[in-house]
This record gives structure tokens, C-alpha cells and sequence, in this order.
């Protein structure tokens, strides 16, 4: 058991408090279930026993890597199905908290949804808020906010491009997230041969966007970030070309990374499988960045944007064809639900925490453009101690206006 555990009772979360995470890098197969949950059980023994972390955490999709494949149709699992139990049964094994996705079934509707679960068998569960590319396929949006009160501080929750767009910063922006906890399954490019050189240009800039996304996160929530990606090669399907195949890899880049986005242990796509582990400042939020008022929080490619835009379109389609066929196996079946929060052993009738509030990423209004005003309202600010540099018979100030003119008067003079 670790010390400070919340198996031990409640955790007191003060400024400054340190917290020991570990992230897992697994190499997966696509729809192989019951091995991929052996071998994760696998990697966070390994992780526990070299790292003794307070939370572990896993990507999305750890009971199967989300690609484009016929196989998936048959891979959702109700929300407290084997995936959900393994992560009870992990954390309280390990004396720790342990988080990590999966599709499931809630109700009549499938998402993807993240759980942290903690040793005494409480959990809080995020659905992801959209599915990105051809996830379409198989699940649609979630309807809450991703934020948790935890022993271990407000957690925010994210899931795969989750951890990469602008709504996501700003929602744990106001939400005064204290740690960040994120799991992505990101494949990239297709290694088509006809195409390479447009492929390989796509692919650096593609590795370089993962490899910055949980700094860049957590520089505009103001907290650390846990992020645990898929590692390896992946074989899937080209949406909308059917029996062209899509060979191509997943970016690996998990990583623990401080408030201000330096990066504290990291995992390439070159490390393999494997763990990485270090202590994270849990406290008050600091931002470091603003948030811009576009889609993703950094920019990408005119191609990436393409791609998005169009496997978007087709997974709806193909969606509700599924549907109508009843292609899945789930069709025509209702599975029980489970609240955002479900309090375990030693939180029955406490009220200190809470899972997730509701959220419609449809219903947000139109962000600002903040970071773009000085441009029209043109200024610069002194730095502390010139003012007294100035000239004597000027008025001290803090700030010059550059964008008035002046009059044909004052210029003669």
C-alpha cells in the first residue's frame, strides 16, 4: 500500500502537495481483448512495483486500439463490463488509483469513457466529449464535463484529440483543474508507398504535434499532466475505400509533464512498451498560455485538417448504416448505466467528492480572440523600472499607446 493512499482515508490536497504518477506505454492488438487486458495487467505490476505511484494511468482504448476495422463493431462492452472491473480490481490489488478508457455501452448509447478507479472501489467516469476521425464509426459524443473532485486533487479528465483541442483547456481552465489525467490512441499516417514523401512531411510534423500536446495542455490549464499513448505498429482499414488496407503506427510520446509544461519523464515512440514515473506538484492552478479561439489548441496541416473533416463525415454516415443493418453486436440491446460518480467504501455518505458535471461541446458559445486585441488595440508595456529612465518632464506611465496620430500642430512643433 502507498502512503497517502485514499485507501488510507481522505487525502488533504494543500499547495505544493507532492503526488508520485505513472504512466503506461502499450503496444496492443486490434480487437484481441482478453489478451491486451494481460498484458496491461502485466505493465502496471511492472509500473507499480518499480515507481510506487499514488495513480497509474493508461490510454483510451486499452482493451483495444481504436482503429478503423471491421472487428470493432463487435468490441463495445457495458460501462461496468471486464475493462471496468479490471481497473477496480488493479487499483485495489495495487493500493493506488489506476485510470484508463474503453468503448461501453451506457444505456442505449455507446461512448468512449475514461474511469479513474480508486482501492476502496469508488469511480469517476468521462465520457469523451466528440469522437475524432473514424471513432465516429462507433460511438458518439459524451455529455459531461470531465472534471472530478478527487483524494488527489480536481482531476480533468481527457481522451485521445481531447487533450489537443481549445474547449478542452478552457473548460478545465474554469473548472480549476489541479491534474491533468489523459489517455490517447493516436494512429497516424498510412505507410502507402505511392504517397510516401507526402506521407513522411505529414508524419514528422504529426509526431512532433504528439509529442508537444500534453506541454501544451498543461501550460494553458495551469496544472500537470499524466498522458499515456499507444506504442507500436497497427494494421487497419482506409475509410471509404474498402479492401485498401492502412498500415501505419501509433505515435507512442506518453509522458508526465509539470504545471509549466516541462517535461518530467517521457516515453518515444522509439522507447517501446514499457513505464515512466514522476512526482507531479499538485496545488493552485498557474497558467502559463492563453487559449486561442480556434479548434485545436496548436496548429496542423492543411491535410490533417482534410482528413478530419472527411472521416468525420463518412463515420456518420457509416454510423447509421451500421445501425440500420444492425451491424453491431450490441443492436437492439439496453444495458445498465452508472453514474459519474460512484463512491466507494470509505466515501459512503460523504460529500467531498463528485464526478462530473454536464457538458454539450454543441451548445458553447463562440470563444473570444483575446490574444489577437493588441493588434488593434496597439500597445506596449514598460517594463518595471524604465518609467524612471524616462525623460524628467514626461508624466510616468506603464503604458505607450503607438496607434495615435499626431496632429499637424504638434508635428510642426
Amino acid at each position: 500500500m502507498n502512503p497517502g493512499s485514499p485507501e488510507q482515508g481522505v487525502v488533504q490536497v494543500s499547495a505544493g502537495r507532492e503526488l508520485k504518477v505513472a504512466v503506461v506505454q502499450p503496444a496492443l492488438r486490434v480487437a484481441d481483448e482478453e489478451w491486451n487486458m494481460r498484458r496491461v495487467e502485466d505493465l502496471v505490476r511492472d509500473a507499480v512495483r518499480e515507481h510506487q505511484p499514488e495513480i497509474v494511468v493508461l490510454p483510451e482504448a486499452y482493451n483495444t486500439p481504436n482503429v478503423y476495422h471491421p472487428k470493432l463493431q463487435r468490441t463495445h462492452v457495458p460501462i461496468d463490463g471486464a475493462p471496468y472491473q479490471l481497473l477496480k480490481k488493479m487499483a485495489n490489488e495495487h493500493g493506488c488509483g489506476v485510470s484508463g478508457g474503453y468503448v461501453s455501452l451506457r444505456g442505449s448509447q455507446p461512448r468512449h469513457s475514461y474511469v479513474l478507479a480508486e482501492p476502496d472501489g469508488t469511480t469517476y467516469i468521462h465520457d469523451k466529449d466528440e469522437p475524432s476521425v473514424w471513432e465516429y464509426c462507433y460511438y458518439t459524443a459524451g455529455r459531461d464535463d470531465g472534471i472530478f473532485t478527487t483524494p488527489y486533487g480536481r482531476v480533468g479528465a481527457a481522451m485521445g484529440f481531447e487533450t489537443a483541442r481549445t474547449r478542452t483547456a478552457r473548460r478545465m481552465r474554469e473548472a480549476g483543474v489541479q491534474l491533468i489525467l489523459s489517455g490517447d490512441c493516436w494512429p497516424s499516417n498510412p505507410a502507402w508507398r505511392p504517397l510516401q514523401k507526402t506521407f513522411e512531411r505529414e508524419q514528422e510534423y504529426f509526431m512532433l504535434w504528439a509529442a508537444d500536446t500534453p506541454s501544451v495542455l498543461a501550460r494553458a490549464v495551469g496544472a500537470p499532466a499524466a498522458v499515456a499513448y499507444h506504442v507500436g505498429p497497427v494494421d487497419s482499414y482506409t475509410p471509404g475505400l474498402p479492401g485498401v488496407p492502412y498500415p501505419t503506427i501509433m505515435t507512442g510520446q506518453s509522458q508526465i509533464v509539470a504545471a509549466d509544461g516541462h517535461v518530467l519523464a517521457r516515453m518515444s515512440y522509439d522507447d517501446g512498451e514499457g513505464s515512466i514515473g514522476a512526482s507531479v506538484t499538485v496545488g493552485t492552478p498557474q497558467p502559463v498560455d492563453g487559449i486561442p479561439s480556434s479548434f485545436w489548441l496548436r496548429p496542423n496541416t492543411f491535410l490533417m485538417n482534410v482528413v478530419w473533416h472527411y472521416m468525420k463525415a463518412h463515420g456518420r454516415v457509416r454510423f447509421k448504416y451500421n445501425l440500420h443493418m444492425r451491424r453491431f453486436s450490441w443492436c437492439g440491446e439496453f444495458h445498465d448505466d452508472l453514474p459519474g460518480y460512484n463512491p466507494g467504501t470509505s466515501k459512503q455518505g460523504s460529500t467531498q467528492y463528485s464526478g462530473p458535471g454536464p457538458y454539450d461541446a454543441r451548445s458553447l458559445p463562440k470563444p473570444g480572440r483575446p490574444l489577437a486585441q493588441r493588434l488593434f488595440n496597439r500597445s506596449w508595456v514598460l517594463a518595471p523600472g524604465v518609467t524612471s529612465m524616462l525623460e524628467a518632464d514626461q508624466e510616468p506611465c506603464s503604458t505607450i499607446s503607438v496607434g495615435a496620430v499626431p496632429e499637424a500642430g504638434d508635428r510642426a512643433s
